[in-house]
C-alpha cells in the first residue's frame, strides 16, 4: 500500500523563507549596530608617550601639542595658540605678554615683581594638551602636561626640584572674544612629580 503524504499548506514555504530572511537580516544589522570598526584605534594608540628625556634635555621642546582627544575640539587650535604664548611668555620672562594670555584677577595676584620672581629660572616644555572639556558658562577646562626646569630654591615650597612634572587642569573662558587662562579654585593643587 502506498504511504501517503499530507500535503502541506502552499503558503508555508514563503512564509519560512520570510521567517528566516529577517532573522538573517535583523541578525547582520545587529552585528553592524553594536560591533566597533574594526579600523577604530583607541586614542591612546594615536598618542603613544613620547620617549623620555635625559637630564640635560629637560625640559623639552617648548611648541604646545596637541593629543588627538584635544585636537578633535572645535576650540583646538584656539586654544592651542593661547597657550603657545602662555608657555613662551614665561619662557622669555615677559610678563606683559603673559598678562594678555590671563584674566585680570590673575595679573592683580601676581604683580610684576612677584612673577619675575616666580619665574626668573623657569623653563618650560614637553606641553601637550591632553583634553579640553566644556565646563559651565561657556567655559572650557583644558588638561595639561608639561615639564619645567628651574633653580630647587625657585620651586614650590613642598616639591623644591630642579625639574618638575605637572599635570593640571587650567581653567578657560572668553574675554572680549578671546580665550584666556582663568583664575584656579582656591585650594587645587596640581598633580606633580620630580622628573
Amino acid at each position: 500500500m502506498p504511504s501517503v503524504v499530507p500535503a502541506r499548506p502552499r503558503w508555508l514555504v514563503p512564509v519560512l523563507i520570510v521567517v528566516v530572511s529577517l532573522t538573517v537580516g535583523g541578525g547582520l544589522l545587529a552585528r553592524e549596530l553594536y560591533q566597533t570598526p574594526s579600523t577604530a584605534e583607541p586614542a591612546v594608540a594615536n598618542d603613544p608617550a613620547p620617549p623620555p628625556l635625559r637630564p640635560q634635555q629637560q625640559p623639552g621642546p617648548p611648541t604646545v601639542e596637541l593629543a588627538s582627544d584635544a585636537a578633535a575640539h572645535p576650540e583646538a587650535e584656539p586654544v592651542r595658540d593661547l597657550l603657545q604664548r602662555h608657555f613662551d611668555s614665561i619662557n622669555a620672562g615677559d610678563y606683559d605678554r603673559w598678562s594678555n594670555t590671563v584674566v585680570a584677577e590673575r595679573v592683580q595676584a601676581q604683580p610684576r615683581k612677584e612673577w619675575q620672581k616666580n619665574y626668573q629660572t623657569t623653563r618650560d616644555g614637553s606641553i601637550r594638551v591632553f583634553r579640553l572639556e566644556a565646563a559651565p558658562e561657556n567655559t572650557l577646562t583644558a588638561l595639561i602636561g608639561f615639564t619645567s626646569t628651574q633653580d630647587a630654591s625657585d620651586g614650590p615650597p613642598d616639591l623644591q626640584e630642579p625639574c618638575i612634572i605637572w599635570r593640571l587642569a587650567f581653567p578657560l573662558t572668553q574675554v572680549g572674544g578671546e580665550w584666556k587662562i582663568d583664575a584656579v579654585t582656591t585650594g587645587t593643587i596640581p598633580e606633580r612629580e620630580a622628573c
